[in-house]
């Protein structure tokens, strides 16, 4: 494979298989574009979950204990934001506020997202490119019985415990796919590959945008997804209680289904095997649940050896 590879990813679990990727290929031929659903402005900052979880992972900055923020993180200003009364549902470590501040700041001067979010990655020294899905103000909405919640308050502050009754993205229909993303599909590519990362909540806001599910269903380039779902369960998050909630059996023939006319492979996990060749896409069986660096780049080149398999058969 001498080609560009494109990832669409989401938080914790989709910079676990990007950061594999990136261990694998030259820095140039890889793009991660990531969701900005979950993107929300708190205290006055600017916070983009996914996108710092991205690059903190990549860039070796990551804290492995908490699975998200900063590594050697230090937690001053929110002792003394709740010695104060502020609002202290949402941590933010002294590191990881750098990022909010200078990333607000450049925002407020009328930079795009897509050239602060490079520029960050440069400094981190981050070679392949992180792209914002777009640089306008798409919000991922949770209808909860108990009213409809922005996506953050659902998540952290009310800990997923609302039952969710549908999930909508308000401002996609008019938001632009950012410039990265558009070059990147307008390019050769030898893979597109959805991480495995919630399909509700992180890859569906990247989908909702306009003309990207026909550029992604009509590409040369074979279209995979990983499974976030191994044995009945998901690795990490709320997917397995947001497809119950939803309707939907807690398999991984279920995000098949739910990716309905974009896939040309799905990679199952070793433990659901006994669905390969029971699924209405080609399936590659592997270990999917990443615990270790060996985890991440074998993941990534399982991925990558069926791309090359599914171009041959094309």
């Amino acid at each position: 494979m001498s080609g560009h590879v494109l990832a669409l990813c989401g938080g914790v679990g989709g910079a676990k298989l990007a950061l594999g990727l990136s261990l694998i290929l030259p820095p140039e031929r890889l793009t991660v574009v990531i969701n900005t659903g979950d993107d929300f402005t708190h205290l006055g900052l600017r916070i983009c979950p996914d996108i710092d979880t991205v690059t903190y992972t990549l860039g070796g900055l990551s804290n492995t204990e908490l699975g998200w923020g900063r590594s050697g993180e230090s937690w001053e200003f929110m002792e003394n934001l709740r010695t104060l009364g502020g609002p202290d549902w949402f941590n933010l470590g002294d590191k990881d506020l750098a990022t909010h501040v200078e990333r607000t700041r450049r925002l407020m001067a009328g930079e795009p997202l897509s050239a602060i979010t490079a520029d960050f990655a440069a400094k981190h020294g981050i070679g392949p490119a992180l792209v914002p899905m777009t640089d306008d103000e798409v919000a991922t909405i949770i209808e909860t019985d108990d009213g409809d919640l922005a996506f953050q308050h659902y998540f952290v502050r009310d800990r997923c415990q609302p039952e969710v009754r549908g999930i909508r993205f308000e401002g996609a229909e008019d938001a632009m796919p950012s410039p990265g993303l558009i070059a990147a599909l307008k390019g050769p590519l030898d893979a597109i590959v959805i991480c495995p990362s919630n399909p509700f909540l992180s890859v569906d806001p990247l989908l909702a945008l306009p003309g990207i599910r026909e550029a992604l269903a009509g590409h040369e380039a074979p279209v995979i997804a990983v499974s976030p779902i191994v044995g009945g369960k998901a690795i990490k998050g709320p997917t397995a209680k947001l497809m119950g909630e939803l309707g939907l059996d807690v398999t991984a023939a279920s995000i098949v289904h739910h990716y309905r006319g974009l896939l040309d492979g799905f990679v199952l996990d070793s433990e659901d095997s006994d669905l390969a060749g029971r699924l209405s896409v080609s399936t590659y069986v592997t270990n999917t649940v990443m615990k270790t660096i060996e985890d991440r780049t074998g993941l990534a080149r399982a991925v990558l050896d069926f791309a090359i398999r599914l171009k041959g058969r094309a």
